[in-house]
């Protein structure tokens, strides 16, 4: 089973001193771009730790351990960054969107669609669920009753309410 997962993509270089510029819409990069923490670059998922971060203009950008200027970094511009599942330690209820792919949805016991995909808006998730119709399901409370991971079902309230 490939354990990495993607989280972003080095879109540019930012400033002089060897900072990236990460484009990522990774829902747990707060426990990613934190110091010490492994992330691997490129399809040859090369190793570098992460050293500092901060947010600009909605990039975070990143600086690596034992990088200090542009030329050492400028190798990995326009390489996709990913990190081992095993390193991410999610909680028992917790869980990756991209798992939801390929989940049942279930309303009033009755399957209306299977997660196909989802889409990140300012402010919520909505997943894209095709059954007879397409329709997109919030990631919000007032939809989804219950996530079970074991038999991969989303249960909802009301969701063939949804349909677009």
């Amino acid at each position: 089973m490939n354990n990495y997962i993607l989280v972003g993509k080095i879109i540019n270089t930012f400033g002089i001193k060897g900072e990236v510029k990460i484009n990522s819409n990774f829902e747990y990069k707060d426990r990613v771009f934190i110091s010490n923490f492994n992330i691997y670059i490129g399809e040859e998922k090369f190793c570098e730790q992460v050293s500092t971060h901060r947010v600009h203009k909605n990039y975070d950008l990143v600086v690596f351990k034992g990088y200090t200027n542009i030329n050492e970094v400028l190798k990995y511009k326009g390489k996709n960054i990913y990190i081992n599942r095993d390193d991410l330690k999610l909680e028992k209820e917790e869980y990756l969107l991209s798992d939801l792919i390929g989940y049942k949805v279930y309303d009033n016991n009755k399957c209306i669609g299977t997660i196909i995909d989802y889409e990140l808006t300012i402010n919520n998730v909505l997943f894209k669920v095709m059954g007879d119709k397409t329709f997109y399901l919030p990631n919000i409370s007032e939809y989804i009753k219950s996530i079970d991971k074991n038999k991969k079902v989303v249960i909802t309230n009301n969701g063939g309410s949804l349909i677009i």
